[in-house]
């Protein structure tokens, strides 16, 4: 690799150029930082440093070189033919994502091969035109992500037609007469594509697959988000016949294989809506500063055999999916809400974790075994949250119960959910102060009634009685994740689904960090994940309770990373464990049934399971983890605008909850209901994105817009099928009308000075000629 001897001099911008090329193309396969071009190079000083940033850049924009990020570059060593996947955007700014994972690249709708979202597509780079941004053309489709669409149904006297959201195609499906299956117009309806448009046809045709019902329909809005995104809104007749064959018998070899917890106290704690009991915790005390709590897991895997169509429905799936209204369950409902639930005094087969902790919740041993149980009590969250309190328990202090009274604590089962609580709260303070990141984050809800209409609209805290649980829940899943991931030195693990997550990204962290300033907070530089972690718990104590603290959280939770499955280890840095995954809902996750069926097979000193289907059935469940979120949110978009459009017209108090380059987002304070104030509407001058602040500055009378200002708005628009709400911005009338009336009168008081300035002028040349006789 040549360095630069002419670096300690001045060098134009071509001499750069020369030593730039040969340095990217001695090491053609290498991502190389500025600090690292710099330090190898030798460019010490502040304009040398300038010009070579600036010729890399002109470099990057001539395809010699490929912008990795903002402040990495790597010699470009790709033709000008690749392959990659199409985004379609509604305004037609559609673009290209290579393979390799490079920077998106510009393609016209002229040159989209009527591509649509999602396709695997071979496109050829364009060349590039004088001060043109960079082009492709699509080539050829080489996968369709889908062939199946939902959308209205439009019926005309000569042709019909789908109406599809705007971001699918750029033109509406055909469908002929004989290919309806009944629908109506403006009825939801499922349509499979049976040819795709090329030269000769720009329309798609397809037929009906199934009518959804009527646009508006509670039941048809809520599965076409569902089939929108690929997910099943039925459940496979064959599937649900598998699962009501099997028996739920208990035999005496069940119990031979078995530890048998029936005597032990056990009880359950969920929402009250539940119907699937994955989990339960039982409690005992083994002598004075000892007890056994024990995390019972439903055991799917002896009812899900690995392969049969019941594990491959549910390998398709992954996860359950919970609308507004209802849960898609992934098991057959025989499993999930009866055989495998663990509903009271039901004996039921178990996976568990059995701790023995001392009075301050250290673990002094725990085993995992195969178990039965027989649960004494249902409890939902609010009957122990208010057990918790009857006994002196302070939600949210972390104080747990205070001894008890001569006559004992009050309710059924007290002395056992007040323990449990009071070493719960010790397991959560132990996690935050070596290294979870606390971060409380409230939930959306709505009641809705029997139609499914919401009706009330509000946000869901999580109180001590979710937390009793969610530390045991923790607690189990990080102790199962070690005993085997955690191997002597030497000997390597074997194959085994984590839940990971990856330090906060250090681009966003340091926006975070320099944002935060402005409020007078600081955060330390910080090079380990404990320090980082510290960092931001030490950020969100110091907010807590200030009016800008929703606003810190906020950026703080977007510089964090996805949380996703993968059998490479990693740790989880949220959490702050080195060893973490998931095991205690069987029911509804599917990598928690692969994890109960590794555990069962290295307890039987099974061989290593194969890495790469592992690894595979790992990114296929973090995959259809972000469908089904992506699925949950839209239902709750629709329902929020479905509220909301009964208050047309009505004014509120909110505020802003996102900056877009577009408009404005502002979040009612009364209801957490959340709509758009477009760009158009802020007419009182000509804002400027600043996108590292957060913040719209007008460029004339400098009014600034940013993340948790106070705003007035009015509801304008709730349009159900884009799943938008649109607000007026009556501050910002306002804030126009008094920037008018400031206006009239600086002209007024500019005028009125010009005046009394002349006049001193004039005053001022009569004395001097007064004075000199003039």
């Amino acid at each position: 690799m040549g360095k630069n001897k002419k670096s300690g001099k001045s060098m134009s911008k071509k001499q750069i150029i020369e030593i730039l090329e040969n340095f990217f193309s001695n090491e053609p396969n290498r991502t190389f930082n500025l600090k690292e071009i710099f330090r190898i190079l030798k460019f010490n000083t502040h304009p040398l440093k300038m010009l070579a940033i600036d010729a890399m850049d002109n470099m990057s924009y001539n395809d010699y070189l490929t912008k990795v990020n903002d402040t990495s570059y790597k010699l470009n060593q790709n033709s000008q033919v690749q392959e990659g996947t199409f985004v379609r955007k509604a305004n037609g700014k559609n673009s290209f994502i290579p393979d390799e994972g490079e920077q998106p690249v510009f393609v016209s709708e002229r040159n989209s091969l009527f591509a649509m979202g999602g396709d695997r597509v071979k496109v050829s780079i364009m060349a590039r035109r004088p001060n043109r941004i960079k082009e492709a053309q699509v080539i050829e489709i080489l996968q369709r992500t889908k062939d199946t669409f939902v959308g209205k149904l439009k019926i005309g006297k000569d042709f019909s037609y789908l109406v599809t959201p705007q971001t699918i195609f750029s033109n509406d499906i055909i469908i002929p007469k004989g290919k309806l299956k009944e629908g109506k117009t403006n009825d939801k309806a499922i349509v499979k594509i049976t040819q795709w448009p090329d030269s000769s046809h720009k329309n798609p045709v397809g037929e009906v697959v199934d009518v959804l019902g009527p646009t508006g329909d509670n039941n048809a809005e809520m599965n076409s988000i569902l089939v929108q995104y690929g997910l099943p809104y039925i459940y496979p007749k064959p599937v649900e016949s598998a699962a009501d064959k099997i028996s739920g018998e208990i035999l005496p070899v069940d119990l031979k294989e078995r530890e048998d917890y029936r005597k032990v106290w056990t009880c359950t704690i969920d929402p009250k809506d539940a119907k699937d009991f994955d989990d339960a915790l039982s409690f005992r005390k083994i002598k004075d500063g000892l007890y056994e709590v024990g995390v019972h897991i439903a055991d799917v895997s002896h009812f899900v055999k690995e392969g049969d169509i019941i594990d491959r429905e549910a390998q398709k799936r992954s996860t359950s999916v919970y609308l507004v209204d209802r849960t898609i369950p992934m098991l057959p409902e025989r499993l999930c809400n009866f055989l495998c639930s663990l509903r009271p005094d039901e004996e039921k087969f178990t996976y568990s974790v059995i701790f023995e902790l001392d009075d301050e919740a250290n673990i002094k041993k725990y085993h995992i075994a195969h178990t039965i149980i027989k649960s004494d009590r249902r409890f939902c969250y609010e009957e122990v949250q208010q057990l918790l309190e009857d006994n002196g328990v302070i939600d949210s202090t972390g104080q747990p119960a205070p001894p008890a009274p001569a006559d004992g604590y009050k309710g059924q089962f007290a002395n056992q959910i007040i323990s449990l609580d009071r070493l719960a709260k010790k397991l959560r303070a132990k996690r935050f102060r070596e290294g979870s990141v606390k971060f409380d984050t409230e939930e959306l809800h709505f009641d809705i009634d029997e139609t499914g209409k919401p009706i009330r609209c509000y946000y869901k805290h999580s109180k001590d009685a979710n937390k009793l649980v969610e530390e045991f829940m923790l607690l189990a899943n990080k102790s199962v994740a070690e005993s085997v991931g955690k191997v002597s030195k030497g000997k390597k693990a074997k194959t085994f689904p984590y839940r990971i997550h990856d330090n906060p990204d250090p681009t966003k962290f340091e926006t975070l960090k320099d944002f935060v300033v402005k409020f007078g907070y600081r955060m330390k530089s910080s090079s380990t994940k404990g320090a980082t972690a510290r960092s931001l718990n030490k950020l969100m104590d110091d907010v807590e309770d200030k009016p800008e603290g929703k606003l810190i959280q906020t950026i703080a939770l977007r510089s964090m990373m996805k949380a996703k499955y993968s059998i490479h280890n990693i740790g989880h840095f949220g959490l702050g464990f080195e060893y973490y995954t998931h095991f205690t809902s069987p029911i509804r996750r599917y990598p928690d049934l692969l994890v109960h069926r590794l555990l069962t097979r290295y307890a039987n000193d099974g061989r290593s399971a194969n890495e790469k289907h592992y690894e595979d059935l790992c990114e296929h469940c973090s995959d259809m983890e972000i469908i089904a979120q992506n699925a949950e949110r839209d239902s709750i978009k629709y329902k929020m605008v479905e509220f909301m459009g009964e208050h047309l017209g009505e004014q509120y108090d909110a505020h802003i909850s996102g900056i877009t380059s577009y408009g404005i987002y502002a979040e009612i304070n009364e209801n957490h209901c959340e709509g758009m104030i477009p760009m158009r509407d802020l007419d009182d001058d000509y804002y400027d994105f600043d996108e590292k602040n957060f913040c719209l500055i007008g460029r004339h009378h400098h009014h600034k817009y940013q993340l948790g200002d106070p705003v007035h708005i009015q509801v304008a628009q709730a349009n159900l099928e884009k799943k938008q709400l649109d607000f007026l911005l009556l501050s910002n009338k306002e804030n126009k009308k008094g920037k008018e009336k400031e206006q009239v009168e600086r002209s007024y008081s500019k005028k009125k000075n010009d005046r009394t300035n002349r006049k001193y002028y004039q005053d001022n040349d009569k004395k001097k000629r007064k004075h000199s006789g003039k």
